[in-house]
């Protein structure tokens, strides 16, 4: 019998936080459900771990394959799916244990493609709820969701962009449920890490939304993202992200011209681009990058001289930022590397003591 929900979860190194993980999914009040947990090539303990966990519920279906991210890691997970809802959860986070009821008790009553929560991000000593600032539940129906969600998922216009830090609240997966054959009939994958650098979430939720129908937000925090790993795929020194950002960059916008899609999702997409400029220039500072200070400004300098930075910063309307981002914003626009970096020292001050 089919289950009304897969859980896929993509496991790599992760021995010290995937019992958590699985216990919370064991605990779901949605009881009809299978975990198809992913073993991508890990060299710790994960694999023994799942093993033992399968042995003790036959809801989790482990998959042991070769190291090839985190993209193909999901995409098996997707592949070999049965539900007749996909959701996501990676292993070093864990959810409530009414995140899967709930969810699908709304996207069957509401008869929706894709239902979201909100989410808490979890540190070492505090957590912090993700505050989208609306009301308990939002729903969206056909044109609107292109409009409202895939249109944010590609970039922010007008107001949003005075809010770089939540250029991607929108684009997480683990967030989401979706209608297993909105995924499955449209061939809709992960892009491989080793040519977008990150984002693959964001492209995932693209095309999604494209095909989606009808989408609805519960504004309730039922997933807990762990951010204190230190050993997790977003965190470290990515030495070609410039290169891969600019390939993600590319694919959007090919998918925009494939589909036909109008100037705003074009204005959208030249906006993230400038508001990258954050990511790239926190990427090029990281602590894990030995490189001189010199040698940091310079790169920075390489990266703002892009062609395709250049052309996206001349069609940027600065004024919907507060002032702190304007004058950041300006420094990338007009190349001054030194200030661009002394700003970028004082921002991942400010997150360290916000953390």
């Amino acid at each position: 019998m089919r289950p009304k929900v897969s859980i896929v979860v993509p496991i790599y190194n992760v021995e010290k936080y995937l019992s958590r993980c699985l216990d919370s999914l064991l605990a779901q009040s949605l009881k009809d459900i299978e975990i198809v947990a992913v073993n991508d090539g890990s060299y710790d303990l994960s694999l023994d771990i799942l093993k033992k966990f399968a042995l003790m519920d036959s809801r989790i279906k482990v998959i042991d394959k070769p190291n090839g991210g985190v993209s193909t890691a999901r995409n098996e997970g997707i592949k070999l799916a049965k539900g007749e809802y996909i959701g996501f959860v990676d292993p070093d986070d864990w959810i409530d244990k009414e995140m899967y009821e709930v969810m699908h008790n709304n996207a069957k009553s509401e008869k929706v493609d894709i239902v979201m929560c909100s989410y808490i991000r979890e540190f070492e000593n505090h957590s912090k709820l993700k505050n989208f600032k609306l009301p308990r539940k939002v729903r969206y129906e056909d044109e609107e969701v292109k409009l409202n969600i895939m249109r944010r998922l590609i970039g922010p216009v007008n107001e949003e962009i005075a809010n770089p830090e939540l250029l991607d609240a929108w684009g997480t997966v683990w967030s989401k449920l979706y209608r297993a054959e909105i995924i499955k009939e449209n061939g809709i994958r992960f892009v491989d890490l080793n040519k977008i650098g990150t984002n693959e979430d964001t492209l995932f939720n693209i095309e999604a939304f494209y095909y989606t129908k009808s989408f609805l937000f519960i504004n309730s925090p039922y997933y807990h993202y762990w951010r204190a790993n230190s050993t997790s795929v977003t965190s470290g020194f990515k030495p070609n992200l410039v290169d891969q950002w600019i390939y993600l960059f590319s694919y959007i916008e090919k998918f925009l011209k494939d589909k036909n899609m109008t100037h705003e999702y074009y204005v959208a997409l030249n906006n993230r681009i400038c508001l990258n400029t954050l990511g790239l220039g926190l990427n090029t500072i990281s602590k894990d990058n030995q490189t001189s200070t010199l040698e940091k400004i310079k790169n920075i300098k390489i990266f703002l001289r892009n062609k395709r930075i250049k052309h996206s910063f001349k069609q940027l309307e600065m004024s919907k930022f507060p002032i702190v981002w304007r004058v950041f914003y300006f420094c990338a626009k007009f190349r001054f590397a030194a200030g661009f970096y002394l700003m970028l020292i004082c921002i991942e001050y400010l997150r360290k003591i916000i953390r």
